[in-house]
């Protein structure tokens, strides 16, 4: 009995087909939002074809480990690429993807003949994030959040200021995080502004008085900066504004020289004593004549 065996000699390497007809892609439109699961080169885009009628497979590899994880395939004979796991467009901004074609399965002893196609993605910024006010300070360690702390400035008491208040820490200011993107930003008060005694600039955010304020109460103010492009974008501000008398006179000391005794070895933080009278403390005192009594 003789017994025939069908040996499969497959010579012809396999052959990595775009549409495009050519071995190098390049994304430009996939944004850092795009969806995880996505379909990023569709199968009919991207697929092998064998002279020998083998069975393809695939395998992709991202040779930069930043960008490892993101992308994978469909499955081992299906080069659908999609995207894995949320982008991080602080993290990486581009990748690049080797896709490969074999006509024999991983592990194989056989001699395996391969093809490959190199896929260039490009991360756009999307518009992700609300207006940040400045100064601000992050909380975490992308630096994907920075909390802005409360503006503070004052004013006196029945007057006007014919210039923009002076603020601390600084002017009221806010920035697109999404700094590709840059959108413009307006500002508007929102809140806490009783009988509209202030106003801000919708492009500065200059802050400045429509009229005097009436009493000593101080005002609480919500500024809010939005993204004219969006108006769900947006992010708001605390800014307190103190109302003060005003101060005619600036503070003086009751004398203009004070004469003290100490003596030889006295402990460290003990009285001075009144020149000529060891049994009275000195006492240094200053008045400001805009609190008379005080």
């Amino acid at each position: 009995k003789v017994s025939f065996s069908r040996l499969n000699n497959s010579t012809s390497q396999p052959v990595l087909v775009w549409s495009c007809s050519s071995p190098w892609i390049t994304l430009v439109a996939l944004f850092q939002d795009t969806k995880v699961n996505a379909t990023i080169v569709a199968r009919e885009d991207l697929s092998a074809t064998d002279a020998d009628l083998d069975t393809i497979y695939y395998e992709l590899a991202s040779p930069a480990s930043v960008t490892a994880g993101y992308f994978a395939i469909k499955g081992v004979n299906n080069p659908e690429i999609y995207l894995q796991k949320p982008l991080d467009y602080e993290k990486f901004k581009r990748a690049t993807l080797v896709l490969y074609a074999r006509d024999r399965p991983e592990g194989s002893t056989d001699t395996t003949n391969t093809a490959t196609a190199t896929i260039n993605i490009l991360i756009e910024q999307a518009d992700t994030k609300p207006p940040w006010f400045l100064p601000c300070t992050f909380i975490n360690v992308d630096n994907s959040i920075c909390i802005s702390s409360p503006y503070s400035g004052r004013v006196n008491m029945s007057e006007v200021s014919m210039e923009p208040l002076v603020l601390e820490p600084g002017p009221i200011y806010a920035i697109d995080p999404d700094y590709m993107i840059n959108e413009k930003i307006v500002y508007s008060i929102v809140g806490g502004n009783t009988n509209e005694v202030f106003s801000v600039d919708a492009d500065t955010g200059n802050l400045t008085m429509n009229k005097a304020a009436p009493s000593p109460d101080s005002y609480l103010l919500q500024v809010m900066a939005t993204q004219v492009n969006n108006v769900q974008k947006y992010s708001v501000a605390s800014v307190e504004i103190k109302v003060i008398n005003k101060s005619h006179y600036p503070p003086h000391f009751e004398s203009r020289i004070y004469n003290g005794t100490v003596f030889d070895g006295q402990a460290p933080r003990s009285f001075v004593f009144q020149a000529g009278d060891a049994s009275r403390p000195l006492v240094i005192t200053a008045v400001d004549d805009d609190f008379p009594g005080v």
